[in-house]
């Protein structure tokens, strides 16, 4: 079974950046997707970004299109999210999920209904 943890929250002031772990264990991620969701305070939970694990597609949010990386590294089978220019609108729980199905219909997804296993989430905090 997959097993998903979250890395490299906190706070940080804005304009600044951080970058987020997604350490995977229990299976290797190379025929996954995995994407990146966010939830603020009393707002439902959102796309960030997501990725293809084997051939490193990416797809991205329009809030954070620019600013926000998402990368992978096969070889430590983890995820990154990489958010410069940070914004206090950008205060959240950060959470990385699994798509299992990508190598089967080859399109990344932004619906958290393709995710099947998450992780815990971390926070992250931007003040002004």
């Amino acid at each position: 079974q997959l097993q998903l943890v979250e890395s490299g929250g906190g706070p940080v002031q804005a304009g600044g950046s951080l970058r987020l772990s997604c350490a995977a264990s229990g299976r290797t991620l190379s025929t996954y997707a995995m994407g990146w969701f966010r939830q603020g305070a009393g707002k439902e939970r959102e796309f960030v970004a997501a990725i293809s694990c084997s051939l490193g597609f990416t797809n991205y949010a329009d809030s954070v299109k620019g600013r926000f990386t998402i990368s992978r590294d096969k070889a430590k089978n983890t995820v990154y999210l990489q958010m410069n220019s940070l914004k206090p609108e950008n205060t959240a729980v950060y959470s990385c999920a699994a798509d299992p199905n990508y190598w089967r219909l080859n399109a990344l997804s932004s619906t958290q209904k393709r995710y099947r296993d998450w992780g815990q989430g971390i926070q992250v905090t931007v003040s002004s």
